[in-house]
């Protein structure tokens, strides 16, 4: 592989500003607020700032820096990562069915739907309650802008961000630079709080403030707001540029910047406003107010990205039913729009907003999820290391050990927070869990009951062969869930029309469990099988969306000749029966049967022309 020319990495090192540090470098904006004025607030103390500021560096250090870009990032499934692409990387796992690993990277998964839906709210929300630095007559004015900001977000989504994206890293790197020279202009006042680089600082606020000082672990981890996107975000951008602007530009940003927020703290305990605020001139407040309020929704927007990455994922890993996925870019695969889940998450952060009113209580919120998800990702990265790439426990142990000091360190403090609003994401994330395994297992109970009634595909040929039926021009594409047996869609056309078409291609779409992307080359796999018929395996990774005209362009270039003026498509569509006496509760066949009724037409998701589709029903009880 020919090494990335420096240009590119410093393009790609400029992007990643945006869409992977867009969350994590606007954690400014709350996370000293918290420790200090938030739901468990600490007396500034000089002391307490010290010891805020040093859990504050060492977090970044060893969870941002030493785990995540140090080795969680190495764990890549062919240059992709994420929570689903790291369980990719056990193919033991993903055949013990509902095994612990499989189910715990699902929950995984469904925890950062409940990040993505208050990362935005409490963002925008800090960015525009910097206007109550200026006067308190804008305080009513707080919610609304905010409620505003997020409508319009939400509304943009379906103008794809290809045409917007390419600001999001300079003004990122514009923001990053902004929150530096402020950091500098605090720590000018107050050198000594450089001090808090010293570990013993966050052993002393311990010591000094025992049971209070871990709650205030709780806030603490609002610095790391955003970690898991350097993770997910691997594959748009690649290991160097990420590790680039991290170490250039990110990183330093936002040390500098807390160890201001610490030396004004210090300089002047009585401060009861937002330190970050408390650090911009009074002349530049209103400038800065409205940067902040961009930066956030930039970060806000990475994350709705991630939700949709994240959905088409599980859709096509079977996890979730189907849904209309929107390709916004003709040339990049990655830039899609999801309407439903655009509304689910705009319903969901304006309702956080109004309901919490302000970012200290969203704060409560936030934290349970994100902790929880570190922890997971923790112990799937063990499970790579030790039963993939083969390390020895004493190598792999103590490593995955130093990470969850931190990761359960940091879930303690927040699992505490679950009564103050930490249930939010819980919920969500329980929820979004019982969907996709409900899903998965009634899928698996439905290709069960459809594999017994279908006929081996060479006893049907060899009906065919005896009986010679008409045959009518044109190709008919039976689309099957099994590359295996004749479709069942096919033998109902066949019961009752008695004619077959000149030209049969049983068409079958299986979705790579191991790799993320499959080469256009190795897609389309044709095999002629006689009587005119033909068999098609088109294989897609799980981070593609199938589109069957592309598919038989393809073939065609295999010898498959098809003319679109006459080809149709036939599909199977199933009522379900919840009176069968199946191994699911009845209750999940109910939720299975309104998932079912309720996903996207196979016409849309596989890109079938409406006008040359056939749906023929059958009734399968569960």
């Amino acid at each position: 592989m020919e090494p990335t020319p420096p240009r590119k990495n410093a393009a790609l090192a400029l992007g990643a500003l945006g869409v992977v540090f867009g969350d994590i470098g606007t954690s400014p904006l709350y996370t000293m607020k918290e420790c200090f004025f938030g739901l468990h607030p600490i007396a500034p103390t000089h002391a307490n700032v010290l010891g805020v500021l040093s859990l504050i560096f060492w977090s970044l250090t060893m969870v941002v820096s030493f785990k995540y870009i140090g080795f969680i990032m190495k764990a890549d499934n062919r240059g992709e990562g994420g929570i689903f692409a790291l369980l990719a990387l056990l193919p033991a796992a993903k055949n013990k069915g509902a095994g612990t690993v499989v189910v715990g990277a699902l929950f995984g998964a469904a925890l950062l739907y409940g990040d993505g839906i208050i990362t935005p709210a409490i963002s925008v929300l800090s960015a525009i309650e910097g206007l109550e630095v200026a006067t308190s007559a804008f305080k009513p004015l707080v919610v609304p802008l905010t409620v505003l900001v997020l409508l319009a977000l939400f509304a943009l989504q379906k103008r794809g961000t290809g045409g917007i994206g390419a600001l999001f890293g300079p003004v990122m790197a514009f923001w990053f630079l902004v929150v530096a020279a402020l950091g500098v202009g605090g720590i000018i006042r107050n050198p000594a709080v450089l001090a808090a680089v010293n570990p013993l600082h966050a052993v002393d606020f311990f010591a000094r403030n025992h049971f209070h000082g871990f709650l205030v672990l709780g806030a603490v981890v609002l610095c790391l707001t955003g970690a898991e996107a350097l993770y997910a975000d691997l594959g748009h951008f690649g290991h160097r540029p990420i590790r680039l602007s991290w170490f250039i530009l990110a990183f330093p940003a936002l040390l500098l910047n807390y160890a201001g927020q610490g030396a004004i703290l210090m300089a002047d305990p009585t401060i009861t406003t937002n330190p970050f605020f408390a650090l911009v001139p009074r002349v530049l407040l209103y400038p800065v107010v409205v940067l902040a309020t961009v930066a956030t929704v930039i970060a806000s927007q990475a994350l709705i990205s991630g939700a949709f990455s994240l959905t088409r994922q599980a859709v096509q890993l079977g996890y979730l039913p189907r849904v209309h996925i929107i390709h916004t870019s003709g040339e990049t695969e990655g830039q899609i729009y999801i309407p439903w889940v655009n509304r689910m998450l705009m319903v969901a952060c304006v309702a956080l907003v109004i309901a919490f009113q302000e970012s200290s209580a969203l704060a409560a919120a936030y934290g349970v999820a994100v902790t929880m998800n570190m922890a997971i990702t923790s112990m799937l990265y063990f499970q790579v290391i030790h039963h993939t790439w083969k390390w020895s426990l004493w190598k792999s142990i103590p490593l995955i050990g130093i990470f969850l000091v931190f990761d359960l360190s940091f879930f303690g403090a927040n699992i505490l927070k679950t009564v103050d609003g930490g249930w939010v994401p819980l919920v969500v994330a329980f929820g979004l869990l019982t969907v996709m395994l409900t899903w998965r297992d009634g899928r698996k109970e439905l290709r069960d009951q459809i594999a017994a009634r279908t006929l081996p595909l060479e006893l049907f040929l060899e009906d065919i062969q005896r009986r010679e039926p008409r045959r009518v021009p044109g190709t008919a594409v039976f689309l099957a869930s099994s590359p295996i047996g004749t479709p069942p869609a096919m033998l109902h056309h066949f019961k009752h029309n008695q004619t077959l078409h000149e030209q049969l291609v049983l068409l079958s779409i299986v979705v790579s469990e191991d790799a993320p992307l499959v080469p256009k080359p190795e897609r389309v796999h044709v095999e002629e099988l006689g009587e005119g018929f033909f068999r098609i395996q088109a294989r897609y990774g799980f981070m593609e969306t199938p589109n069957v005209p592309d598919v038989l362009r393809q073939a065609w270039r295999q010898g498959l000749t098809t003319d679109p003026a006459t080809t149709s498509y036939f599909l199977g569509r199933e009522t379900l029966l919840t009176s069968g006496k199946g191994r699911m509760m009845r209750w999940r066949k109910a939720l299975f049967a309104f998932l079912s009724r309720n996903s996207e037409p196979a016409t849309a998701y596989f890109g079938l022309p409406p006008g040359r589709v056939v749906e023929l029903g059958m009734q399968v009880e569960l």
